[in-house]
């Protein structure tokens, strides 16, 4: 068992380097997954840094946005996911563990690459918890391709309406419902300033998010709602073997200087101090979790 987050550990062996090669079909579950990700059910310990906040988490079913609805749960807030239909069995799993910790927990299965849909998560939750507090933009696609020749423009329209645009309709939806001390934290990546080619579409998407991090966080800084964006590198999700060649996922995350890909309970830490109090005077900020990457 991993230790939990308070505790000082060699973060070289701190979690398993093997990521056998495999591949599972998109979007995929968590349960299809050898090793099996590490989203701190076991290991995550909670202080009430977020007592009594409602927040939605896009993605929340599994990988990093799983590990984000525990921790935010064992702090004390209520957790919207917002997931694919197919995902539904990882989401279930996802709301025992909010429900767990003794916080309400609430799935709503559908596409993000609808308006009216994000629209509609935001209703829900705010009718749900009574409000609104925390948003994180988590959700994300990709698919790797061979090189520009390979990238249909039907795969650019959806890693685009999927990443940039549902971020942009769910912010807009939910600022009206944000009090002074709410916050916004998007996933962005590492992918934004040190791409990928196999990645061209998902890494332009990024790219597009830090600066719509920014900018917004100017925006609505007058409003006391700040933005912040959390960005990771190689992280075991069941993104990595849905989305990427058999050979590159055996070597997922070796090349970082820790010498490992990240386990999604080690991103969590981030994401709660960008929605808690301790992170007050932050906004505009893009925090750096990709083992050294």
């Amino acid at each position: 068992m991993a230790p939990d987050q308070h505790t000082p550990t060699d973060p070289t062996t701190q979690h398993p380097d093997s990521t056998p090669g495999q591949n599972i079909t998109h979007p995929g579950t968590t349960s299809q997954m050898t090793p099996a990700p590490d989203h701190g059910e076991d290991s995550y310990v909670g202080t009430g840094k977020l007592t009594g906040r409602r927040a939605i988490i896009t993605g929340g079913d599994s990988g990093i946005g799983r590990a984000v609805a525990i921790a935010y749960a064992r702090e004390g807030a209520d957790v919207l996911i917002v997931h694919l239909p197919e995902e539904q069995e990882d989401a279930d799993a996802t709301v025992a563990l909010v429900e767990a910790a003794g916080r309400r927990g609430i799935s709503v299965p559908g596409d993000l690459r609808h308006e009216e849909f994000c629209r509609s998560v935001i209703d829900r939750a705010v009718q749900e918890f009574g409000g609104l507090d925390l948003l994180v933009n988590n959700a994300a696609y990709q698919m790797s391709v061979e090189g520009i020749e390979d990238l249909t423009t039907e795969q650019l329209l959806r890693t685009f309406t999927t990443n940039v645009f549902a971020t942009f309709w769910l912010c807009k939806a939910a600022v009206p419902h944000l009090a002074p001390g709410s916050a916004i934290v998007n996933t962005v990546s590492v992918q934004a300033d040190t791409p990928s080619p196999a990645l061209l579409d998902y890494a332009m998407t990024k790219a597009a998010l830090v600066n719509f991090t920014l900018n917004l966080a100017q925006e609505l800084g007058e409003k006391g709602i700040r933005v912040n964006a959390v960005a990771p590198g190689p992280v075991w999700t069941p993104l990595i073997p849905a989305t990427m060649p058999e050979d590159q996922v055996e070597d997922f995350g070796t090349q970082t200087p820790l010498g490992r890909a990240g386990q999604p309970a080690e991103l969590a830490p981030a994401y709660v101090f960008l929605a808690s109090q301790e992170s007050s005077y932050s906004t505009g900020a893009v925090i750096r979790v990709a083992g050294g990457n």
